[in-house]
């Protein structure tokens, strides 16, 4: 991904806001480390297929304009537009709390996602292995994982993968919203061309590891004209389950994506927000349990209907992610022997 501008929404948990009267500057990347005590998250959405969910970053280095998690750096007193992609929060003990957690006697075993918010594999892993480690530890315990990134990276972890699924159940999932390279180039930066991850879901299926593909988001107006091509290369490639939420843009994201959009694609704007509102009720972003994922409307039910044809003429199957199976166990730990004087 090339420098950014500095580039921010304003926040609206801010008392001040940032405007450069000389030229401004790029925006480099930093890592700032993270000092929560837990590491998983419980989801209370009821229109979200897990309970809980393990994020070993906050920000993302892909970029991607259309990022629902974008407003949590605001929380932060950052912006959600470069700061989001560049100010990079790490959770250095990641694998140690999860480790905590596996040993409470609470715990029985429930299904954990990678991850519910930014994606576990983004650039930062390769040098920081925070996934792979949470991973290692899953598959110590034979905890079952469910996987949703965009990144081929995921390729290096495929002998923890196959020890999950030989001991417990693992899942990956591939997110690839848009067909066109040059379209996914404008609006996820960060990330390899689609065609680059249909290879990787080629490589985990070939491996052995389950694996399904999620046209996620669906962009109205980008990416419903490439769905079917998606669908059925990453059938070709191996992948057994397909899924799709429709883009949402709640908060500042919509400020990002609209920009992002209006500079990247300047003719085609204002049909991919009309689009948009068309399937939010005349607003770019509805956040209504049970529709904020699907969208409502003639559209929405279009692009619903056509993925629905091409999902049942591709044979491909639903979801089914085990929550407690038998096999989770606490791995035996080894005391130190006391001394004999």
């Amino acid at each position: 991904m090339r420098p950014q501008a500095i580039a921010n929404p304003p926040n609206p948990w801010a008392s001040s806001e940032v405007e450069y009267l000389d030229e401004i500057p790029l925006a480099k990347v930093e890592l700032y480390d993270d000092a929560s005590q837990t590491i998983v998250s419980k989801n209370d959405s009821p229109d979200i297929g897990f309970n809980y969910s393990v994020n070993p970053y906050r920000g993302c280095n892909h970029a991607c304009a259309y990022c629902y998690a974008r407003p949590s750096h605001e929380y932060l007193s950052w912006g959600a537009g470069t700061d989001f992609d560049t100010k990079i929060v790490v959770k250095r003990e990641a694998a140690r709390l999860l480790r905590a957690q596996f040993d409470r006697p609470s715990w029985k075993g429930e299904l954990i996602m990678f991850s519910g918010v930014t994606d576990c594999y983004q650039p930062t892993e390769a040098s920081l292995r925070l996934t792979r480690g949470c991973l290692e530890v899953c598959a110590a315990y034979r905890n079952p994982v469910a996987i949703v990134t965009k990144a081929p990276l995921i390729e290096r972890d495929l002998d923890v993968l196959w020890q999950l699924h030989r001991d417990a159940s693992v899942h990956v999932a591939i997110s690839i919203p848009i067909w066109d390279p040059d379209l996914s180039r404008a609006i996820e930066p960060g990330v390899a061309t689609p065609q680059r991850r249909i290879k990787t879901i080629e490589r985990l299926a070939k491996a052995g590891i389950p694996v399904g593909v999620m046209v996620a988001p669906i962009i109205p107006g980008v990416s419903d004209e490439g769905m079917a091509h998606v669908l059925e290369a990453a059938r070709d490639a191996g992948a057994t389950s397909a899924g799709y939420v429709l883009l949402r843009l709640p908060g500042s994201v919509k400020d990002v994506f609209e920009t992002r959009i209006r500079a990247a694609l300047p003719l085609r704007a204002e049909k991919i927000l009309h689009r948009v509102r068309e399937t939010r009720g005349g607003k770019l972003y509805d956040a209504t349990f049970g529709t904020r994922g699907r969208g409502e409307g003639q559209y929405a039910d279009a692009i619903e209907q056509v993925f629905d044809s091409c999902v049942k003429r591709l044979g491909f199957g639903k979801e089914r992610w085990a929550e407690r199976p038998a096999s989770f166990r606490r791995p035996p730990r080894l005391e130190p022997q006391l001394a004999l004087f």
